[in-house]
């Protein structure tokens, strides 16, 4: 089954509950020491660590530069719970929202089509996402690696201006000295 983006704003990650709080300034320069501070007791092996501060790197780059196009005076809102076994994340920015998550998904599953028939031909016309807004540093590949990541799942509210992820680490990635 191909992951896809999901829209809902009745979906259990978008709950809230027992998640901590941080809110920061749309500050492109401050998404490594943002991320640092969010993943700073998670608990899994090193290296699924600096997968999940990749991934959380990059929701919050997300959040920044596509929805609060990197103004400083606009906000994001951030809820996050880590422990040994779970990553959970929810991101609101002050943006309109990302409107065309259905359009994106057509658009990976035909990438995904063309990957698992090894026509690499083909694939060529799949590679980049861009929109009309796009920069010529865009190309989707946050949220390709997203979808794979969060096996728990990515999903946006209707408002489409926050995201949930969420992600369950297997028992051979988890630090075996923390504890939830």
């Amino acid at each position: 089954m191909i992951a896809e983006i999901l829209v809902s704003d009745d979906h259990a990650l978008l709950s809230r509950k027992d998640m901590q709080y941080s809110v920061f300034a749309s500050d492109f320069r401050q998404i490594r020491y943002y991320t640092l501070l969010l993943v700073q007791r998670s608990r899994p092996r090193s290296d699924e660590r600096l997968l999940l501060e990749q991934q959380v790197s990059e929701v919050l780059k997300n959040a920044i530069k596509h929805g609060n196009k990197s103004d400083p005076s606009k906000m994001i809102k951030v809820w996050y719970r880590f422990t040994a076994t779970e990553a959970r994340l929810i991101v609101e920015d002050e943006g309109p929202g990302f409107a065309d998550i259905e359009k994106w998904n057509i658009f990976n599953r035909k990438r995904q089509e063309y990957i698992e028939k090894e026509d690499f031909i083909g694939l060529m016309n799949y590679v980049s996402w861009r929109t009309s807004k796009s920069d010529p540093y865009d190309g989707g590949n946050a949220l390709f690696a997203a979808v794979e990541y969060w096996n728990e799942g990515v999903v946006y509210t209707g408002a489409r201006n926050t995201v949930a992820v969420g992600k369950r680490f297997e028992s051979d990635f988890l630090d075996m000295e923390g504890d939830e």
